[in-house]
């Protein structure tokens, strides 16, 4: 018989034990096929034969990325989940509870196994979005939601107490700051003093961030709150610090703010481009599907300064200059045009000032553009004539275009491309900037924008105005509110003194973070409310407990248009409470008359004033879980694939809007020689408040590091692990360095999740003037030895 084999404890969420193993290679097909990770193998013969990761190497060691997918299809435990008691095939739930992964916008549908109010097994379900697949932080990532570190009742802030905290705060100590008091006591503190900032100073003292983490029917009411009893536009939420520049240029060229066709589109698409995205990393499902079309004979042009996974997926790999975004697309356009391989008749018929935009290109020849990004004429030319010579082409871009000073700008030369090759409105072509955060698609079409009523309805129009007053019942300031930045900058100038800060931490999100700590520092009157006390909470005067995602129902958005369906599978903790039940507690001491019963209610609401929404209905959602808008009437499909005959602009027609070079705010020059660029890893989340309370997605990357070239790391002679010091004008931080083969020379990556080595402390607060986006991606940075004490 097969000798014993030992079992493999090496990984932190998965073990092996091979002895169990019956060779069905489901999980082999589940690595490959499926997610097209390619670390699980078998080698041997006969009763020797065994499955192997990588080069036999130990799961733990080996390129695994923890997608767990080998966990689920394993019919006999030799992979099983770490937290699973020995013995054990599948640990039984009391109960089954379906819903949507709280983390990024592709949206997966997960079955939470639920036991004694915890989750004890997360397995993917087969939604439109997902097929049954999740990435490491959906299925092994969800204990946060238990962490002891919850909220559990309100508090307040003990007077005298100071509103400060260090770079690398204790919180325990600053906790201590506050006092627990009853939910009566903390509304009525909340209501006060929002009250009283509106009768001294008016309401343009107010502001609000709403969250992207919450559900649509939050989001809502947090808007509605925000401008029928603070009276004012001044409502904004991360959008603003991730995917605003896209939509800007959206609503300015086809006339819609969201995705033309889903994720999974790619697989009918005989060219795909991913630009400024990292999707192994961020999107780990819409990129199993984009590996899964380059598999089946798809093209894929991968663009970015930095290489990626996708890379050994690619037919073409543009690894280009920072910040020369437009430059290259400006030179792909040129190329597509001065060949005439645009689409003529669909510019003829579709399209909007093609003479003059093929008049502004004409100067950018990829000659011209070469020295500028980076990547030669050839290059430049292939690739151009590849997307426009495709019966069908699919663009995913992702923050790496965004967030960008010229991001707008970066954003306008992306759907120049699709428009003149006539890549919309069809199977297998379409744009699709890949949305953040879980909900940030419903948040904003629910309004949580400062210039915009939901349905992206202008607050400087009059008729718009005239509806929503008619439809809420009250008059509305015609004032456009502050995004995110500029209220920052509008505390600080004494011109905003309170304000409602519903699960968004800009303590730890905003460019130049000591800026926005010293905002709010300075705030007369701020409410938090939240899951945990994060660095935004300890600068707050009253936190209020709040719900999370998992322990409410409620829809969201995601990436695809597409409504899903959430339910409650867990208690909230101690006195923790729902996040609409807060809202509409304050609203009323406001002096407001609501009375939803719950989030159906907030939903029909929505359905009656967003006609988005209008055939969605609570019902229908709890019948099928998933409907895309648009949706034509409540029996209809909604529309996967849209503008297949026209835009909702006002001619009917796309536009074509020309972009220029313009430089970043900031370049690197002799004392700060480097570019700085900040985002995600796999196993983190934003500002880290969940993952960093995970126990498996902490364990695999517990402590921040700086990613530096190979040949930087020899250039400053430096080892992998050792610390180094990180900065820009506006900071320094220390931190460990890691050898990053995938990095460019000259340019250094962060992840802004850790608290104790804060990323943006660093970034700087330029913004893109369109959309009011700050430049995460593009800081001059030094990097030395710390200097001994």
């Amino acid at each position: 018989g097969a000798r014993e084999r030992p079992t493999d404890p090496s990984h932190t969420a998965i073990a092996v034990d091979l002895n169990k193993c019956i060779h069905c290679k489901l999980c082999i097909q589940a690595c490959h096929d499926i997610q097209g990770n390619n670390v699980i193998g078998m080698e041997g013969r006969g009763n020797e034969s065994t499955i192997v990761f990588d080069m036999s190497d130990p799961m733990g060691s080996s390129t695994c990325v923890a997608c767990g997918e080998c966990v689920q299809v394993c019919p006999t435990n030799a992979l099983s989940p770490s937290a699973q008691v020995p013995g054990e095939i599948k640990p039984s739930a009391e109960e089954i509870v379906n819903t949507v992964c709280p983390y990024c916008g592709v949206g997966c549908q997960l079955a939470l196994h639920v036991k004694d109010n915890k989750i004890i097994h997360v397995d993917g379900r087969d939604g439109p979005a997902n097929h049954g697949r999740l990435c490491v932080k959906g299925r092994f990532g969800l204990d946060y939601v238990s962490h002891p570190h919850r909220l559990t009742a309100p508090l307040i802030r003990k007077q005298g107490t100071p509103k400060t905290i260090g770079d690398i705060p204790d919180m325990n100590e600053v906790i201590d700051g506050f006092r627990e008091a009853s939910w009566e006591e903390a509304l009525d503190v909340v209501a006060a003093g929002f009250k009283e900032i509106l009768e001294t100073h008016g309401s343009p003292a107010l502001a609000g961030f709403g969250s992207a983490k919450g559900s649509n029917e939050e989001a809502y009411l947090f808007q509605k709150l925000i401008r029928t009893g603070f009276k004012t536009n001044n409502v904004d939420h991360c959008t603003r610090l991730c995917h605003a520049s896209s939509v800007a240029a959206l609503l300015e060229t086809i006339g819609s703010g969201a995705v033309t066709a889903p994720v999974i589109n790619c697989l009918e698409s005989d060219v795909i481009m991913v630009i400024g995205a990292n999707p192994t990393v961020n999107h780990p499902v819409a990129a199993s599907f984009i590996k899964n079309a380059a598999e089946d004979g798809a093209e894929l042009i991968v663009i970015d300064p930095r290489r990626n996974e996708l890379e050994h997926f690619a037919t073409h790999y543009l690894q280009f200059t920072p910040s020369s975004d437009v430059a290259l697309l400006n030179a792909m356009l040129n190329v597509i045009i001065d060949e005439k391989l645009y689409d003529k008749q669909y510019v003829e018929a579709h399209i909007e000032g093609f003479d003059t935009f093929a008049a502004h290109v004409s100067s950018f020849t990829p000659e011209k553009m070469a020295p500028i990004c980076g990547i030669e004429a050839g290059e430049i030319r292939h690739v151009a004539q590849k997307i426009a010579q495709a019966k069908s082409a699919m663009i995913f871009w992702g923050m790496g275009i965004s967030q960008h000073t010229h991001g707008t700008d970066n954003a306008r030369c992306l759907i120049a491309l699709a428009l003149i090759c006539g890549h919309i409105g069809r199977p297998g072509a379409g744009l699709h900037p890949l949305r953040g955060q879980n909900n940030v698609q419903g948040a904003s079409d629910a309004g949580l924008i400062p210039m915009m009523y939901p349905d992206y309805r202008l607050v400087e129009d009059p008729s718009a105005q005239k509806a929503y007053e008619k439809f809420w019942g009250t008059k509305l300031n015609p004032q456009p509110g502050l995004t995110v930045v500029e209220i920052v900058n509008a505390i600080l100038a004494d011109e905003i003194r309170s304000m409602y800060i519903m699960g968004e931490n800009p303590a730890m999100s905003d460019p130049d973070t000591h800026h926005s700590r010293k905002a709010l520092a300075k705030l007369e009157h701020l409410v938090v409310q939240d899951i945990f006390f994060t660095e935004t909470a300890a600068f707050a005067d009253v936190i209020l407990p709040a719900s999370d995602w998992l322990e409410k129902d409620g829809t969201v958005t995601n990436t695809d248009r597409r409504v899903q369906i959430g339910r409650k599978a867990l208690q909230t903790p101690g006195d923790a409470r729902q996040d609409w039940w807060i809202i509409q507690e304050i609203a009323s001491r406001l002096g407001l008359n609501w009375s939803y019963a719950g989030p159906a209610d907030i939903h029909a609401e929505m359905q009656k004033c967003m006609p988005s929404m209008e055939h969605i209905s609570w019902n229908r959602l709890e019948r099928e879980e998933a409907v895309t808008y648009p949706c034509a009437d409540p029996r209809a499909p909604g529309q996967d694939i849209i503008f297949a005959d026209g835009f909702p602009t006002v001619s009917g027609r796309g536009k074509l809007v020309p972009a220029d070079i313009l430089s970043s705010e900031e370049v690197p020059d002799a004392e700060y020689p480097l570019v700085l660029t900040t985002g995600r890893v796999l196993e983190h989340w934003h500002t880290g408040a969940m993952t960093r309370r995970a126990a498996h997605l902490d364990n695999i990357e517990p402590e921040a590091a700086v990613h530096i070239s190979p040949d930087d790391m020899r250039k400053y002679g430096l080892n992998p692990g050792e610390t180094v010091e990180i900065s820009t004008r506006r900071g320094a931080i220390q931190l460990s360095a890691r050898l990053e083969p995938s990095m460019p020379d000259g340019v250094i990556f962060m992840p802004f999740c850790y608290a104790e080595a804060a990323a943006n402390f660093l970034t700087t607060p330029a913004l893109d003037p369109h959309a009011k986006i700050p430049e995460l991606k593009f800081s001059a940075a030094k990097l030395e030895r710390p200097r001994a004490k």
